[in-house]
């Protein structure tokens, strides 16, 4: 049941105020490694869009990030510029379509990402790992829906 002001306080509504407290503390560590590295917040979220369309053997071209990103044509250029210049990506020709200029991320980038978020990532694993396969789905469809209906105003 509703109150006039929202969801009914519950567990419910404490887990999305935990996944809300976690989403922030991620923002924050990301921009740490941002400063740490002297980027812009939208060029660490670039680089997880190419790192997860390589993980998934995708090729990512300019205007797919943009798209991703939010960001128009001019301002996908200067990220691309800005993540080329820095040695962190580099534009090359599609595999599948060598017509097609694609964006990859340089081994340097992973191995920057790596070294800041790998602890966390590794505890992330270890927590994970207490799970049984039915809690695991059960993190994995929450998540998915809670990514779906945030990416619904896209």
């Amino acid at each position: 049941m509703s109150t006039p002001s929202g969801p009914a306080p519950g567990p419910e509504l404490e887990i999305v105020h935990l996944l809300r407290a976690t989403t922030v503390e991620l923002g924050l560590h990301s921009g740490r490694f941002a400063q740490r590295n002297g980027m812009h917040p939208t060029d660490v979220r670039a680089l997880i869009a190419l790192m997860d369309a390589r993980r998934a053997g995708e090729e990512m071209s300019a205007g797919r990030l943009g798209g991703v990103l939010g960001l128009n044509s001019a301002g996908t250029t200067a990220l691309v510029d800005r993540l080329e210049g820095a040695g962190l990506v580099r534009r090359v020709r599609g595999e599948r379509d060598r017509r097609r200029v694609v964006i990859e991320v340089e081994d340097r980038a992973v191995e920057l990402g790596q070294a800041f978020f790998g602890p966390l990532i590794e505890r992330s694993v270890e927590l994970l790992r207490g799970c049984d396969d039915h809690q695991l789905a059960a993190i994995r469809d929450f998540l998915t829906g809670v990514r779906e209906a945030a990416a619904g105003g896209r």
